[in-house]
């Protein structure tokens, strides 16, 4: 069973073992640490736990901390939209657990937060990614050519998306 639970300071160690992984380093953005330290888990729980209405949160699967999924609320004109983000420690890989996880997060985003649109980017090579987006009903709206800078290659975005009056039919 999958479940979404509000930060703990407890699970830092797990947190930045999980995100520390070279692989789930080159599927996001270049403002994470890396390596992620234990320090680096601490001070980003704490700015989680000061929220009042908690924007991401932690992935259990069987009672076991497994990951973390969570918005960043978009500003000025597209302050109605939220882009997603999620990992998942790769030990619980191939679970199904980013399909659950993402449904049980999008029903919370559309019904905690004025928010009509949540996007998810996904690297051109991260296929398993767009599959679980694809399985929540997200829509692929673009694919933005050469719009990313990873590890020293120019490549495309593959943008998700999912409109709350989608998931209200």
């Amino acid at each position: 069973m999958v479940e979404l639970k509000d930060y703990q300071i407890e699970i830092a160690k797990q947190f930045a073992q999980y995100r520390n992984n070279p692989i789930i380093f080159d599927n996001g953005y270049d403002k994470v640490p890396n390596p992620f330290t234990l320090k680096d888990a601490e001070e980003f729980i704490a700015i989680q736990l000061k929220k009042t209405s908690a924007q991401r949160k932690l992935i259990y699967w069987k009672d076991i901390f497994v990951g973390e999924i969570g918005i960043d609320i978009k500003k000025d004109v597209f302050r109605l939209s939220a882009e997603m983000g999620y990992f998942i420690g790769e030990p619980f890989w191939g679970n199904g657990i980013s399909t659950k996880a993402i449904a049980l997060m999008t029903d919370y985003v559309f019904n905690t937060f004025d928010i009509v649109r949540i996007e998810a980017g996904v690297f051109e090579f991260n296929k398993p990614s767009m599959r679980v987006l694809e399985k929540n009903d997200f829509t692929l709206e673009s694919i933005k050519k050469k719009a990313a800078f990873k590890n020293g290659k120019l490549i495309d975005d593959y943008l998700w998306v999912k409109l709350k009056e989608d998931s209200e039919k």
